[in-house]
């Protein structure tokens, strides 16, 4: 307590260093805080330092009646409030696999800003929430369906349905956060949940998916990754649920139910080229870079899939471009050696 007021001190005074000691141990958590609020990762790591920018601007203001903690939080939702409101988000990239024409799609995608969550920056962020009153535990709370699910809302509904139902905070605190009153946060709350409920069976979990890096999740991604680097397209299907769900922003494409999205992987699968995966994880997920072989032997990125399982099936596929495998510890080619 005494090194925590000394660092207040001297931060207030302007010590640069000391402000680093205090708010450094939340920098992991805010982060996972502003991409919750803006569904990407880019986005996110823009509010985050804007967030710290204003925190050391307004320290002297900092009065200590609530937690620095909540104090972070109240200016890191307001910064996102603001990009929600500010910022056109990326527009619909057209279709970028040259020789494959894409089937039809069943639907076109509004969340075309969704990028993936590096597992590796969560290994810092706490998994207990900050208050009592949270409803989500963090595996889904940073699910691609969740963060997806979370877009649609309405900037304010988005912002007190994740302080409340994701953090925990009482909805006393969240009022004081915004600038708002009890009654109209419970209220935004109550819309926020509805709304979400709304969206459809991919933001819901109704066969949990196995435990990460569990038998059961081996074997399933085992199969995954063996039907799709042999080509086998019935042994690729076979794994999907019936409602399977395949989307890849920045392209507005969607496909939903199993024979649509067997149509997409047909055309992939069966252009004549060779892929090699590579494991990652996002979103608490199983993911993969995608490598196309060329003639010389050496793979070249193609993208990121990341997997929802459910149970002992793949009920989403998600694939992301091949600018995305740096910050997933991927090269952006594979050597033939």
């Amino acid at each position: 307590m005494v090194v925590t007021v000394d660092l207040m001190a001297k931060a207030r005074a302007g010590d640069g260093e000391a402000f680093r000691a205090l708010t450094e141990p939340h920098r992991s958590e805010l982060l996972v805080h502003c991409y919750r609020m803006l569904g990407s990762m880019q986005d996110a790591e823009d509010a985050l330092q804007e967030t710290l920018l204003a925190a050391w601007k307004g320290f002297n203001g900092f009065e200590g009646r609530a937690s620095l903690s909540t104090w972070l939080y109240q200016i890191a939702t307001n910064r996102c409030l603001n990009a929600r409101r500010a910022v056109s988000r990326r527009p619909a990239k057209e279709w970028d696999v040259p020789t494959v024409e894409p089937p039809e799609p069943t639907q076109i995608g509004e969340v075309l800003w969704l990028e993936p969550y590096p597992d590796s920056l969560l290994a810092g962020v706490s998994t207990v929430p900050l208050g009592p009153e949270s409803r989500y535990e963090q595996t889904e709370s940073i699910s691609l369906a969740f963060i997806t699910a979370l877009q649609v809302l309405p900037p304010r509904q988005l912002a007190v349905l994740v302080l409340c139902d994701v953090l925990g905070f009482p909805a006393t605190e969240v009022a004081e956060m915004l600038g708002s009153t009890v009654e109209s946060v419970i209220s935004a709350l109550k819309r926020a949940r509805s709304s979400l409920q709304r969206v459809g069976p991919r933001s819901q979990i109704r066969h949990r998916p196995p435990a990460s890096a569990s038998r059961s999740e081996n074997a399933l991604v085992g199969k995954f990754v063996s039907a799709w680097e042999s080509a086998n397209l019935g042994a690729l299907v076979a794994l999907f649920t019936d409602d399977v769900f395949m989307s890849m922003p920045p392209m507005p494409f969607e496909y939903e139910g199993r024979d649509s999205v067997a149509r997409f992987c047909a055309l992939i699968l069966g252009s004549g080229r060779k892929f090699d995966l590579v494991p990652a994880r996002a979103n608490g997920q199983p993911a993969f870079g995608a490598y196309v072989r060329a003639a010389d032997g050496i793979g070249h990125g193609v993208g990121l899939y990341v997997l929802t399982l459910a149970g002992e099936q793949i009920r989403a596929l998600s694939r992301f471009e091949a600018s995305l495998l740096p910050w997933f510890g991927l090269p952006r080619s594979l050597s033939n050696g």
